[in-house]
Parts: structure tokens; C-alpha cells; sequence
């Protein structure tokens, strides 16, 4: 396997932070579904958040990356057999799903730091506060819980196409992304 894209499909290197980031994704809006519901005496009341800040925070670090890998290594051109509305519909869809989950990240980040406390990631490091003002925690956890709904959804579209290209188009576009 190739470490970089090529014209036959994408590379590990895109591949594993594809699959890596789905993971994080929809790990994320798990463990956020179900700290919603701990209580103040919950041993995870604390560890919960922490863990999903840190998280995330990895997550922003490693779709930067991503973004980034995108201009070393272009991803590889659209099969021949993909009509130009999916074409379009497949740029718009990536577009949509990395600002999704910038402005998500943004808005996780804006509700931690919102009490002017920095973000221990890991304790490996600190993110500081920059902004903070009065009801940024419950406008920017409102904005997160809006956005990451619409992120699952559009991951379900995302996903859902590309089990439509392997199981009715009967093309390789999912076994690209697998590295098959």
C-alpha cells in the first residue's frame, strides 16, 4: 500500500486519519449523549467531560493535519464512472463535513473556557482561554449540541452513499477508502 494518494486510490496515510477520525467522531457524540445524563455524585461527572475534551481536542489536531495532507498528497481523482452530480454532491459533502467539524470543535471549545479555565488535554498540555463572556456556555453548548446532531446526519448521508456506490453502483469507491 502506498503511503500517499495515488491515481488508483487513497493512501494510508488518508486512510487511517479517515477511519481514525469516524471513530473519534462518533465516539465523541457517544460519551456526549451519555454525560448529559451524570449527575453531580457520578464518578464521571468530572472525568467525563475531561475525556471528551481531550478528545476532541486530538480531533482538531489531527483534521488540521488532514487538511493539511489534502495539499501534499491530493486526493485521487473521481472514478469515471460517478455522474457530475455526485461528484458535486461528493465535494459539498466533504466541504460541509470539515466545517461542521471545525465550528463543532470551536463551539466545544468556547463552552469549556467559557469560565476563563484553560483545557487540559490529556494533561499533556493546556489550551488557554481567549474568549469568554456572559452566557457563553449555554449559547456555544447549544450551538454544539445543533451541530453535532447535523454532523451525525450528514456522516449517515456520507456513509450511506458510500455503501449505495459498493452495493448498487457495484464500484470501487468504498474499497478505496478501505485500501483494497
Amino acid at each position: 500500500m502506498h503511503w500517499r494518494n495515488h491515481g488508483d486510490g487513497w493512501g494510508a496515510v488518508a486512510i487511517a486519519l479517515h477511519w481514525l477520525s469516524g471513530l473519534a467522531v462518533f465516539g465523541l457524540f457517544g460519551l456526549g449523549l451519555w454525560m448529559t445524563g451524570l449527575d453531580y455524585y457520578d464518578s464521571w461527572y468530572r472525568k467525563g467531560p475531561d475525556l471528551h475534551r481531550s478528545i476532541g481536542v486530538l480531533l482538531f489536531i489531527a483534521t488540521l493535519f488532514r487538511l493539511l495532507w489534502r495539499f501534499v498528497s491530493p486526493s485521487p481523482p473521481a472514478l469515471a464512472s460517478h455522474r457530475p452530480w455526485e461528484r458535486l454532491s461528493a465535494r459539498a459533502t466533504h466541504a460541509l463535513l470539515y466545517l461542521l467539524l471545525f465550528a463543532l470543535m470551536l463551539s466545544g471549545y468556547f463552552i469549556s473556557t467559557a469560565d476563563g479555565r484553560s483545557i487540559a488535554v490529556f494533561d499533556w498540555f493546556s489550551l488557554p482561554a481567549t474568549l469568554t463572556g456572559e452566557h457563553q456556555e449555554d449559547l456555544a453548548g447549544e450551538v454544539h449540541r445543533v451541530l453535532a446532531w447535523s454532523l451525525i446526519g450528514l456522516v449517515a448521508l456520507h456513509a450511506g452513499a458510500a455503501l449505495k456506490h459498493h452495493f448498487i453502483d457495484r464500484d470501487s469507491t468504498l474499497r478505496r477508502m478501505l485500501g483494497l
